[in-house]
């Protein structure tokens, strides 16, 4: 996301926020591989059921886009969980669908391991009365009834492909390292990357595409194989918070450090010690945490009857502002932002 200057004040407030209460924040943990926790308020949201499902549990990112759901949730007076299963495969996600259809959930906000296999549990569920809301990665439109778009997949393509175009001089081969291979979101990225490359970076080749599968050893164990598979290898583009910190675990202990240019999407805190030994010199990202939060506040605004899904409608997200409802259902948060040694110092999440 771009930060101007009422962002900006925001994005301070809130980086306060994490370091006063990130210690306070926990949940539990059952044998399935669910987490859930409560919260409740006295706003004017009445009693708003939302349950969070992302990808999978114990990924940094979604962990900062969960908080800032459950705070939104707090805010317009909810009550709020999450679950998810361990690994972000295809199937995952629904028998969690499932369950808080049952339990009569009003909202469901998912970040979606495959734009189609979830479709038929989601439908089943807004037939019982749950408002759905995707964030990060969607499923297929006519699965849900709004989407929450981080940026737009031209911008968060073409901002990948110009810093790791800068890095290495706009010349040689280049690998991407993504998440699992059916990832709505990865997949967008990755085919307007292919295409900016041989539109605009002629003497740049990508030689391959790996998936890390959002898993840190198998994002690491990726990364080795790359460098041996491509001996000239000169940057990897990572766009998943999960393997560009795993990438630059590895390359921080090889001879492959300052050698091989490393960029994509990651959060601050993951990269800051990988910025500042010059293992990396610059990447991007949205604020996920905003990301989580406006999803909250877009599904009270339809379980509330404020806004149907339709293109025009309009609502208000807290401290975010005013947001509209575009074409397809989808409502976008802002620009990627470009984080380096000049800057990262000034973000905690």
């Amino acid at each position: 996301m771009k930060f101007t200057n009422k962002r900006s004040a925001a994005l301070a407030a809130l980086a306060v926020t994490i370091a006063l209460t990130i210690a306070g924040c926990s949940s539990g943990s059952s044998d399935n591989g669910s987490t859930s926790s409560s919260t409740g308020g006295s706003g004017s949201g009445g009693d708003i059921s939302v349950v969070m499902l992302p990808k999978n549990l114990g990924n940094p990112y979604f962990d900062t886009s969960t908080k800032g759901a459950k705070a939104a949730t707090a805010e317009f007076g909810g009550t709020f969980s999450e679950v998810g299963p361990d690994t972000g495969t295809p199937d995952a996600q629904v028998p969690f669908i499932n369950t808080a259809a049952q339990q009569g959930t009003k909202a469901l906000i998912v970040s979606a391991n495959d734009p189609k296999a979830i479709c038929d549990a989601l439908n089943e569920a807004r037939q019982a009365g749950t408002k759905v809301v995707t964030f990060d990665s969607d499923t297929d439109p006519t699965c849900r009834d709004l989407f929450i778009n981080q940026a737009t997949a031209e911008g968060i393509a073409k901002v990948q492909i110009d810093m790791i175009a800068q890095q290495i001089g706009d010349a040689g081969e280049v690998a991407i390292l993504s998440a699992s291979a059916n990832a709505t979101n990865q997949n967008a990225w990755i085919e307007l990357m292919k295409k900016d490359l041989a539109d605009n970076h002629p003497n740049i080749k990508l030689v391959d595409t790996v998936y890390g599968d959002d898993d840190d050893q198998t994002s690491f164990d990726k990364t080795a194989a790359l460098l041996q598979s491509h001996p000239n290898l000169k940057g990897i583009i990572s766009p998943t918070t999960v393997g560009i910190a795993a990438a630059a675990r590895y390359l921080s202990t090889s001879d492959s450090k300052g050698k091989v240019a490393l960029t994509g999407l990651g959060t601050p805190n993951q990269m800051r010690s990988f910025v500042t030994d010059g293992t990396v010199t610059e990447f991007a990202l949205w604020n996920p945490e905003d990301l989580g939060f406006l999803a909250a506040y877009a599904a009270d605004a339809l379980v509330s009857g404020k806004i149907t899904g339709k293109e025009g409608d309009s609502f208000t997200a807290g401290k975010l502002g005013d947001f509209k409802v575009g074409a397809d259902a989808t409502v976008l948060l802002g620009d990627p932002f470009k984080f380096n040694k000049d800057n990262i110092a000034d973000f905690n999440f």
